[in-house]
This record gives C-alpha cells, sequence and structure tokens, in this order.
C-alpha cells in the first residue's frame, strides 16, 4: 500500500483504555512461568508425532512453501543450479543426524522447501513461450487443437503457424480465439483467418485473479477473435505427433459431448455432457448460476469426486463380477485385480475428460489410494495424500496457488482427520434386528453424507471466500439432496454409457442419466430462488488466508493434541478476514473505466468497464448487484464523448478522460485523472493515472485517506515475472497501446477491452475465472 498525497491534519491517534492497556502487560509477565511448559508440552507432542510416522506430510507443506516463496519473491529468472544445490547441502548432513530427530527434521524441510523452489524454477523455463505485447489485428494460419463449443459460436485453441508477419520469437505458439459463426473448424483442422488478438488480461483488480498467469502455464500467448470468414485448409506440413493426438482426443470428445446432450436434452443434456467429457460451453448462465447457489458446481467439474465414483464404479463392478464366480474368488486376489481395474479406467476417464489440471490432482490421488490396496496399505492416510500432493506439485508447481489445488487437498485433510466423527457405521448397533440394522444404515449414509459435506465445506471455506467472495449457506441442502443422485444413477450411468458407446446402445443410458440430472437441476433451481442463497462477502487480503491455511493444516495433519496450535492463527485469521480494505475507487487496467464510492457508500460505474471487470470489483466490495445495472453509457448525464466525472465521498472530483480536449478542464477540476491516453505534461494539479502508470503498474485501487490517496497497484513489487511481457514494465518506456482502450470513444461508449476479446458474448466465460470449489 502505498500512501500518495498529503498527510492527515489531525494525526492517527489510537485511544486505548487502561484495562486493555493492562491485559498485554499481564500476559507478558506470565510468559515466562508459562514457556517451560508449552515448550515440554509441544516435545511431547512431536514425539508422539513421530511415533505415529506423521511428520511426513510436513515435507509436503515445505516443498509447497518453497514454490510459494518463488511466485511470491522471485525477481527475474533465478538460476536452477542454486536450489538444487541449497538442497544438496541440507541433506549432506542428514546420514549422522538419526540421533538428532528435531535436527534431521529440520535438514529435510529445508532440502524439501529448496527442491520445490527449484520445481517452480524448471517448470517456469519448460512451458516459456513468447507472448504478445500489444493489440495487434491481422491474418492468423495455424491448426485447431482443441474446440469448445458454446450457446453460440466456439472457443477454439490454434497452434499458430503465422499471425500478421511477426517473427517467431515475438509469435504466440498457441492462441484462443472465440468465433462466433458457422460452420465452426474441427479440431485437426488448418485454418487461415484474420484475428483480432491482445495480450492475456491481468488481474482486473490488486489482488485479483491473474487470468496471465494461468495462460502463460498452459501456453497460450493472446487471446481474442476471428474476424469474417474463416478458411479451412490443409496444414502446411505434418502436424506434430502430440498436437495430432491432442486434435483427435478433442474431436472425440465434442463428438460424444452432441451425442449426451441431444439424447438427454436440454440443460440436462448439457450438463449429463459436461460430467462425462468436461466440455461445459453448453451449459447456459442460468444453470451455471443455480448450480453455484445450490453449492454443487463442483459436480459439473471434472475433479475428486468424479475420480472416485467413476474408480469406485469400475472398482465394484469388477470386483462384484469375479465374487460371482467361486472359483475366482477363492484362488485370486480379487480385490487388487479390481483395484488394478479401476487404476486404468480412472486413467482412461481422466485421459479423455481433457486431462484437466483439477482432474489431473483428483487422479494422482486416486492412484495413490488404489495402489495402496495393491500393496496391503491403508487406501485413505495423510501420508498418501502428502505424496499425491508432492507428485502434483512437482508436476504443475503454479497449481499452488489456485483454489482447485487448495480446495481439493483442504477437503480431503479435513475428511481424513475427522475420519472417526462422520463414521456413519457408529450408529449401527451389534446384535440388532433386521429392522434395526436397515434403520441404523439408512441413519448413517444420512449422518455421514450431512457430516462429509459439512467437513469439506469448511475445511474449504478460506479458499472459496478468497478467490470467488462468495458462500452458499444452502450449500449443505444442495449437497446433501444431489449427492445420492450423483452417487447412484449419475455416474454409474456415465460409466455404463461409456462402455456403451462403442456398441452404439448408449442412447437409453444417456437418456436415464439426463431425468437423474433434470432431478438435480431442480433441486438446484429451488434452492437458488431461497433468499440469500448467495451471499457476496467483501474480498480479504493475502495474509488472513495464510493464517487460515495454518490453521487447517495444524488442525489437520497432526495425530496428537498438537492440533490445539491451530486456534490461535484461525482466530487471528478471523479477526483479519473480517476487517478487509475496502478502496473508494478503483481503475482496470486500459484505463476505460472505473468504479467509484458514491454518496450512498456503494460503488458506481465510471466510463465503460467490461461486465467481468465490474463483477470482480463489486464482489471484491462485498456487493452482489448485477454489473449490467451500473454500466453508465454516454449521454447519461455524467458522461460524454469526451469523457466522464463523478465524485469521491468526500467531495472531491475524479475524472474520466477519453478525449485529448477535455484535458485542459479536467486537469484544472479533478482530484483523480484517469485515462487511457497519455497525460499532458503539463497536468500536474490532480493524482494522473494515465496510459504510462498503467501500463506500468496494472490495475489500481485507491482509498481516500485524510486530503491524500492510499493507492495499491496490481504489480506494487515491480518484479520481473514470465507472464507479464518485459514491454511496458517497471521504470523503462510503457508497453505499447492501441487506440481501442481510450484514444477515442466507442460508438456506443463501451471501449474495446481485453475481455471483450476473450470470450463470445462480451465477458471473461466462467472457466477463465478461477475454477469453480473442487472437492
Amino acid at each position: 500500500m502505498r500512501r500518495i498525497g498529503a498527510r492527515r491534519a489531525d494525526g492517527a491517534v489510537a485511544l486505548i483504555g487502561p484495562r486493555a492497556r493492562a491485559l498485554p502487560a499481564a500476559l507478558l509477565a506470565a510468559l515466562p512461568a508459562a514457556l517451560p511448559a508449552l515448550r515440554d508440552w509441544v516435545v511431547a507432542g512431536l514425539a508422539r508425532e513421530a511415533e505415529q510416522r506423521r511428520l511426513f506430510p510436513w515435507l509436503a507443506v515445505a516443498f509447497g512453501g518453497g514454490i510459494l516463496a518463488y511466485f511470491a519473491a522471485a525477481d527475474g529468472a533465478p538460476s536452477l543450479a542454486a536450489p538444487l544445490i541449497a538442497a544438496a547441502l541440507a541433506l549432506a548432513p542428514v546420514p549422522v543426524l538419526g540421533a538428532r530427530p528435531a535436527a534431521l527434521a529440520a535438514a529435510l524441510a529445508v532440502a524439501a522447501a529448496f527442491l520445490g523452489f527449484a520445481a517452480a524454477t524448471w517448470r517456469v523455463s519448460q512451458v516459456a513461450a513468447p507472448i504478445l505485447t500489444r493489440t495487434t489485428i491481422g491474418p492468423l494460419v495455424g491448426t485447431v487443437e482443441a474446440l469448445d463449443e458454446r450457446e453460440v459460436g466456439a472457443r477454439l485453441v490454434i497452434r499458430v503457424e503465422s499471425f500478421a508477419g511477426l517473427a517467431p520469437e515475438a509469435r504466440p505458439a498457441r492462441v484462443r480465439v472465440s468465433f462466433r459463426k458457422t460452420p465452426i473448424p474441427r479440431p485437426g483442422d488448418g485454418v487461415a483467418a484474420t484475428a483480432r488478438l491482445l495480450p492475456p488480461p491481468e488481474a482486473a483488480r490488486p489482488g485479483g485473479y491473474d487470468f496471465a498467469r494461468d495462460a502463460y502455464f498452459q501456453g497460450i500467448g493472446a487471446v481474442g477473435s476471428l474476424i469474417g470468414t474463416v478458411t479451412v485448409r490443409e496444414p502446411s506440413g505434418p502436424p506434430p505427433l502430440g498436437l495430432r493426438l491432442a486434435a483427435a482426443l478433442d474431436a472425440a470428445r465434442n463428438g460424444l459431448t452432441r451425442r449426451i446432450a441431444e439424447a438427454a436434452g436440454g440443460q440436462a443434456g448439457a450438463v449429463a455432457a459436461a460430467l462425462v467429457t468436461g466440455k461445459r460451453g453448453l451449459i447456459g448462465p442460468a444453470t451455471n448460476d443455480a448450480l453455484r447457489a445450490a453449492g454443487i458446481y463442483h459436480v459439473v467439474s471434472i475433479s475428486g469426486l468424479h475420480m472416485v465414483l467413476a474408480a469406485g464404479v469400475v472398482f465394484w463392478l469388477v470386483r462384484a463380477l469375479l465374487a460371482a464366480v467361486p472359483l475366482c474368488a477363492l484362488l485370486w486376489p480379487i480385490k487388487k485385480i479390481a483395484a488394478g481395474f479401476a487404476m486404468v479406467g480412472v486413467t482412461a476417464y481422466c485421459a479423455f475428460s481433457g486431462w484437466d489440471i483439477a482432474a489431473e490432482r483428483s487422479l494422482i490421488m486416486t492412484l495413490i489410494m488404489l495402489g495402496a490396496i495393491l500393496v496391503d496399505r491403508p487406501a485413505l492416510s495423510m501420508r498418501n495424500l502428502a505424496l499425491a500432493a508432492l507428485i502434483a506439485l512437482a508436476r504443475e508447481p503454479e497449481g499452488l496457488l489456485g483454489p482447485s489445488f487448495q480446495m481439493s487437498f483442504g477437503a480431503v485433510a479435513g475428511l481424513i482427520a475427522c475420519a472417526r466423527l462422520i463414521d456413519g457405521r457408529l450408529l449401527v448397533r451389534p446384535g440388532a434386528g433386521r429392522i434395526g440394522r436397515l434403520v441404523g444404515t439408512g441413519l448413517s449414509a444420512i449422518t455421514g453424507t450431512l457430516a462429509t459435506t459439512l467437513v469439506a465445506q469448511v475445511a474449504t471455506a478460506p479458499f472459496a471466500t478468497y478467490h470467488f467472495q462468495t458462500v452458499q449457506p444452502f450449500g449443505l441442502v444442495g449437497n446433501a439432496l444431489t449427492l445420492p443422485l450423483v452417487s447412484l444413477v449419475v455416474m454409474p450411468a456415465a460409466v455404463i454409457g461409456c462402455l456403451a458407446y462403442p456398441f452404439a446402445l448408449d442412447r437409453p443410458v444417456w437418456w436415464l442419466m439426463g431425468q437423474a440430472v433434470a432431478g438435480m437441476l431442480a433441486i438446484s433451481d429451488w434452492i437458488a430462488g431461497f433468499e440469500r442463497a448467495v451471499l457476496v462477502l467483501p474480498a480479504f487480503g493475502a495474509g488472513a488466508l495464510a493464517l487460515l491455511t495454518a490453521g487447517l493444516l495444524l488442525g489437520t495433519l497432526p495425530a496428537s493434541r498438537l492440533r490445539w496450535l491451530a486456534v490461535p492463527p484461525v482466530l487471528l485469521g478471523l479477526v483479519l478476514a473480517a476487517r478487509p480494505d475496502r478502496y473508494d475507487l478503483y481503475v482496470d487496467r486500459q484505463g476505460a473505466g472505473a468504479a467509484v464510492r458514491g454518496p450512498d457508500g456503494r460503488l458506481a460505474a465510471l466510463g465503460s468497464p467490461s461486465g467481468f471487470v465490474l463483477e470482480q470489483w463489486l464482489k471484491a466490495d462485498g456487493d452482489g448487484r448485477r454489473p449490467a445495472a451500473l454500466i453508465v453509457r454516454s449521454g447519461s448525464g455524467r458522461c460524454d464523448r469526451l469523457g466522464c466525472t463523478a465524485r469521491l465521498p468526500d467531495g472531491r472530483a475524479v475524472a474520466l478522460v477519453r478525449d485529448r480536449r477535455a484535458f485542459p478542464e479536467d486537469c484544472a477540476r479533478a482530484a483523480v485523472l484517469i485515462t487511457g491516453l497519455a497525460a499532458p505534461p503539463t497536468c500536474t494539479g490532480p493524482l494522473v493515472i494515465d496510459r504510462r502508470v498503467l501500463a506500468a503498474r496494472g490495475a489500481v485501487a485507491l482509498r481516500t485517506d485524510g486530503d491524500g490517496f492510499a493507492a495499491r497497484y496490481a504489480w506494487d513489487d515491480g518484479r520481473a515475472v514470465p507472464w507479464r511481457p518485459a514491454a511496458g514494465r517497471g521504470p523503462g518506456p510503457p508497453r505499447p497501446v492501441t487506440a481501442e482502450p481510450g484514444d477515442r470513444p466507442a460508438e456506443d461508449g463501451v471501449a474495446a477491452t481485453p475481455e471483450a476479446d476473450a470470450a463470445p458474448g462480451g465477458d471473461l466465460a466462467p472457466g477463465d475465472a478461477p475454477a469453480e470449489p473442487l472437492q
């Protein structure tokens, strides 16, 4: 946070009463006497943890800490040799530390942290690819690698052969574009078209979701749209084997998606298809909203639930078939055979569903737990979870920063830690009669489902609130009513339908699956109609999330009473989360729009921010209003073709300039001047946020501070990271900005923005925002 402007005239003196001052003094006086007892308690707890071999999961935590250090602090490109040498030095004394368990654990933790840093360094170097640095329109030639059909048009990922005459070192290798016409090219087709491409959108607000970072790790160097006619042509040369395989698999997924959607019909068919193939483009916005309000959107996203259910269905079918043959049941280890078939089946399912990052992590976790059956180990344990986390993070270190990884592993850690508490078998009394057993089994199933959902929601709540700023109070009801349908009908039908698909006998199965999904949607619509079905909470900072995460780790990983150490960070994290930073002015990264806090205390749109950007600002402010109702058009009274004006709560003026002719007047009267143009050097009166500032610092948030401002920028640290193009960063010349954001007023008062090109319909699609909660 940076202070801009004059200091407060009255100072900032906090009044603390005598009792409040006496309490810390008493605590400090009692601390020396309590320290020895606390130390003995911790040492005894650590000894018990070592006895039960519960220290291994902390290696995964240390590994993740090294990854976090890279993404939070690395400035430039670190040497890969440095963390590897440091890890080797940390491991060197390990053979002689057997008699000193504390020193041994510390050495292993330090080595794991350095290895995590090395994994992030290696991953970044391996995915490095050119990123477009300015909006560019020109001819695009390439091969369609993947395609997502939508309600209108489609979104394509194209492997680029040439674009606008750019040299190979400046030309993106892969781009993602929208196309709203027909016919739509198929995966594997060579295409030639005119494209309007721009750099992947960065964070819409300081601390917000950075799509540019995710695009970098997906190898996408630009986003945009295809203009005019698309010509399908033969590729200029034989496509690489990997591209051919990816295109063929994507074409097969699209074919099955259409078949399921047609057989089931309507939105039930769209959701059923997404459950099987991972293609969510056919799901309408109203259906998405209802699923989110009911807290069951994780059912649609291919994740841990799908992997476990798919593996469980295959495991049960194979084991039941083998058990039906007495000779096999007596002579063969049918449980292990079933686990082997389940491993093959769930891997094939993950590959066919698109091998999404979330699905891959869930696959790793599922394979490790099935592998534990093969070697006669407990399938569900913290050691297995830690091993899955280590493998997933070693493959994709960037996943640590996203909600998918955090919520998946957080939920499973919570369920493992609370396994005894949520075990419904406690309700089945030994020696009970048939009716008693039936009643006990039913109650156990209901209690187990509710308890499992509650534990998962509590464990994932910090991450969901931090990334999405929303809470679904009735999610427990939604999951309790829909998960039985998913577990008993939807997923078994999905497995049977996939097995019947090669024989063209699958349509009745998809119809049956669609009926179950329709019931799930009816429940979602019912819950979405509740008052306050979705609560929007103000965004809190990374510090509160770090404390709540520490509390989750301390509350789930230890087996001893050391779990009580989770209480202080959780309480402090809740206090910080309840006191979020709220800003009085947001400015988008293009200078095309802003949000200003009005006299009523709520944000109002200024200029032409895109719907997606405005939604991010509203959520960060804890405001659940729809963005469309706040868009201000030209001629509204506050906006004209030269610009817009508004006033902050303290009465100072804010001006947004669209035309250079407005500079003389607005520079003289405004306290803050926003523009996508380059402000003239004579404009020194107001705080100027022009395209030079935005190109170098990104999106801006301001809070009034007396007669000055406290400012936060998207790139406050000024670090050089690979997913930000070098041009326009730091003290050097700004990144070139074309005319679209603000050099000329748009025809309808809405300037072009990256989000308008990133998806059909004008806004980023749900898939571009952070992934939905995965459990």
